[in-house]
């Protein structure tokens, strides 16, 4: 990154005082009568520019704090919040009021004590660093002006810089404080390239924990306007069976959709194509899935889940088999296991969620994986919900490039790719071009036998 103005704050979020809060909440609600509660006490702080033609478009800057209670009457729950002024007392009488009349969940309920964290790491997810507003401003211009340098692109749709910080606490009755506080500074450009009715348009984006982990404002800005270039004169193809490879950006959203199908929520209301599947082979022979919530810096790391549970890392799929769920306890306890610390507050409660999600890399290139491929299409792009997660249905717009015997030869759009999540799971094959920058990472992949609906 550039040699820009910054300094460090002493303490951005005074956790003392957050943690003072949330303890007088579960307090509170102890006197109003919960058997159980918990309490969720944050504060952040953000600040973004956007600029367009070299001109700021807009700016912001953001305060927010705000407090959750939920409280527990038996089985039956409720969840309340307010912002950090809210009267402590009205609050928790008002949760309890409301569980009283809630519908039983003979499921619902805190975490264990068995399975608190006992220690809380530093995992190095807050830098305080400042940057003034003309320095965002700054990052954001060099970015749009290196994707208006590449040749083909003919205007901008807008770069953006973004920072945020934030301090988080987590108090409950069985026990568990804990607090953490954590940072991110995000940089992206959108490019177009061509004229008229052929324009394209393709970005590029980082967003890290750190700003010394963010790619350049130069770099970014030079790929998203080669990606864009590269987009000109798209042309269609025939409907056909035949490979798909997946670019890493686009192979990640096959990752996700793994996670919502091995999510907790969706096994316990059967509504998962992989409901029936644990312990069973799910991907080829070789591959491998693991969850990890405590990598140093990285984006979707936590020293701990929204039930106070500290979370170990998980091969959710060794050598192609499924070998877990994504747990909170309450969806643990409806299945008869025990949780494995993915909670995430979710409305008036928790639900199970991934944290660093990695499809690990495979032994091959993706200049050798193209090269294998007789004809087949490299998507780079992907457009439109079509996925059935009950089924495993899997339908989406997509465009990239076209595969003529091993290599990239012209841009292609307006085609559909379908296929059977089950059926692509089995057949998918990783490269070895792993980026693990991401909440969700995967390398390149390739998929054979899938259906490309053309003209």
């Amino acid at each position: 990154m550039c040699d820009c103005r910054v300094s460090a704050l002493s303490d951005s979020f005074d956790l003392k005082f957050l943690q003072d809060r949330a303890a007088a909440l579960v307090e509170a609600a102890r006197r109003a009568g919960a058997d159980a509660s918990d309490a969720v006490v944050a504060a952040s702080r953000s600040t973004g520019v956007d600029v367009r033609d070299g001109h700021v478009e807009e700016s912001e800057g953001a305060e927010n704090n705000a407090l959750s209670l939920r409280a527990f009457v038996g089985r039956r729950s409720a969840s309340v919040s307010a912002n950090m002024t809210g009267d402590l007392e009205q609050l928790a009488q008002r949760a309890v009021a409301m569980a009283k009349v809630s519908p039983e969940d003979p499921h619902a309920g805190l975490a264990q004590q068995e399975d608190l964290a006992a220690d809380i790491p530093d995992l190095g997810l807050h830098d305080d660093t400042e940057l003034d507003f003309a320095t965002m401003r700054d990052f954001a211009i060099d970015c749009e002006t290196a994707a208006l340098a590449v040749p083909g692109v003919s205007k901008s749709s807008g770069a953006s810089f973004g920072r945020s910080l934030g301090g988080s606490v987590l108090a409950a009755s069985n026990g568990f404080v804990g607090s953490y506080r954590s940072s991110r500074f995000s940089l992206s450009v959108s490019a177009v390239a061509g004229e008229a009715s052929a324009m394209e348009r393709d970005y590029d984006f980082d967003s890290q924990r750190h700003l010394s982990d963010l790619r350049g404002a130069v770099e970014i800005g030079t790929k998203a306007g080669e990606r864009a270039a590269a987009r000109i004169n798209p042309q269609q193809v025939d409907t056909q069976s035949a490979t798909v490879v997946f670019e890493p950006r686009m192979a990640r959203s096959l990752v996700s959709h793994f996670a919502g199908a091995i999510n907790a929520s969706s096994i316990v209301r059967k509504t998962s194509f992989l409901k029936d599947n644990l312990n069973q082979s799910v991907f080829a022979s070789g591959v491998d899935i693991v969850d990890e919530p405590h990598i140093p810096r990285a984006a979707a790391s936590r020293p701990f889940d929204a039930e106070g549970v500290s979370g170990k890392t998980l091969s959710l799929v060794q050598d192609g088999v499924l070998n877990h769920w994504l747990l909170d306890s309450s969806t643990a306890r409806a299945l008869g296991l025990s949780t494995n610390g993915r909670a995430n507050r979710a409305g008036s409660g928790t639900a199970p969620g991934s944290t660093n999600l990695t499809l690990r890399a495979g032994q091959t290139t993706q200049q050798d994986m193209i090269a294998s491929i007789k004809s087949g299409l490299y998507v780079t792009e992907l457009i439109g919900q079509g996925v059935n997660m009950i089924s495993g249905d899997y339908s989406r717009g997509a465009s990239g490039y076209w595969i003529e015997n091993g290599e990239l030869t012209y841009a292609v759009s307006e085609i559909t790719i379908a296929g059977n999540l089950r059926d692509m799971f089995a057949r998918l094959q990783p490269a070895n071009d792993l980026d693990t920058r991401h909440g969700t990472n995967a390398p390149t992949v390739m998929i054979e036998g899938m259906t490309i609906a053309g003209r």
